[in-house]
């Protein structure tokens, strides 16, 4: 029997601190572990300030670990950062370039610092900049720069790439691009380490992934493993006519007073939503149309990765990103 291959990245109980205000000591990161296969997008996903980019950072050797253990390529990045030069491409957050530096000369500038370096051309055309080459820095699109950033990390012919909230900032047709890019990416045969704040990225871009909620991994796998795991509720959301909305959030009412299958009903506006087992969606039907109540729309809730971070965390996602973000 074949042993499996040993993970590109490897991470162990990596953990790190910064000082804080009057002597105190901010925990970044707290005991996160994970490991990266060869080929895969692994995503680390949660909100801002969360410790992805602290974790990501510690793992291409450019920011220094309190403890813990990093092997990528069974290179140590924290030991000696230099080993991985070569074979780590980086995009980061904030990274930026020279307003005036073109798309051509920042390419081939760092091209430069490589030893076997990927052909330029190739990636122009595979980031579709081929056309952009002679456009300078300040002139590009913002989902343009992105592509720059992506090509820049890519251009050291890396057999890793690590992509850090590559699509903030961008408006949806730009970000669905940057998607499709990601995976031909990783379809030409470079692993993907994919930092997002995104559920929905997250979702459509990850083979498997680790949730990070204050510095601490609070769930592990593939998308649809952890959305199959949470508890067995269902939802289902009903819109009614005017004159008929009241009515149905009578009967769905009662029926959550009696049925074992409805835990829940909600009224917002003309909209009614009922939770419950996986049978609740039988059961609603049952219990309209025996009092020859009809909806105008029917329309079972899906389970998202936003559901994981809830169950695991406590609280909602989007509070707690929009409160990072005003912070």
């Amino acid at each position: 029997m074949t042993d499996p291959a040993p993970p590109v990245i490897d991470v162990r109980h990596l953990r790190k601190t910064y000082a804080g205000p009057e002597g105190t000591t901010k925990v970044a990161v707290d005991d996160v572990s994970f490991t990266v296969g060869r080929g895969e997008i692994f995503g680390i996903l949660g909100p801002n300030g969360a410790g992805k980019t602290t974790t990501v950072e510690c793992v291409a050797g450019l920011r220094r670990a309190d403890s813990g253990e990093i092997s990528v390529l069974g290179h140590d990045p924290q030991a000696d950062p230099a080993s991985i030069r070569e074979s780590v491409g980086v995009q980061l957050q904030e990274s930026a370039l020279h307003d005036k530096i073109t798309v051509d000369e920042a390419m081939r500038q760092f091209a430069a610092f490589y030893e076997h370096p990927s052909d330029v051309e190739e990636l122009l055309r595979l980031l579709d900049l081929a056309d952009h080459r002679g456009v300078q820095f300040a002139n590009l699109s913002g989902g343009q720069k992105q592509r720059l950033s992506i090509a820049l990390a890519l251009v050291g012919n890396p057999q890793v790439a690590i992509l850090d909230e590559l699509t903030t900032g961008l408006d949806p047709a730009a970000r669905r691009a940057t998607w499709d890019l990601v995976e031909r990416v990783r379809d030409s045969g470079v692993t993907v380490l994919l930092v997002t704040h995104f559920m929905d990225e997250a979702e459509r871009l990850c083979d498997r992934l680790v949730i990070i909620d204050g510095g601490t991994v609070v769930a592990e796998g593939t998308p649809a493993d952890l959305i199959d795991g949470l508890d067995g509720s269902r939802a289902v959301r009903l819109r009614f006519t005017p004159d008929r909305t009241d009515r149905a959030l009578a009967v769905l009412t009662a029926l959550a007073a009696d049925g074992a299958d409805v835990e829940s009903v909600n009224r917002s506006g003309s909209e009614i939503e009922v939770t419950g087992t996986r049978k609740v969606l039988f059961a609603v039907v049952q219990a309209l149309a025996a009092d020859d109540l009809v909806p105008e729309d029917v329309r079972t809730v899906s389970r998202s990765l936003e559901d994981v971070f809830v169950q695991f965390s406590g609280r909602t996602y989007q509070d707690e990103t929009t409160a990072e973000v005003a912070a």
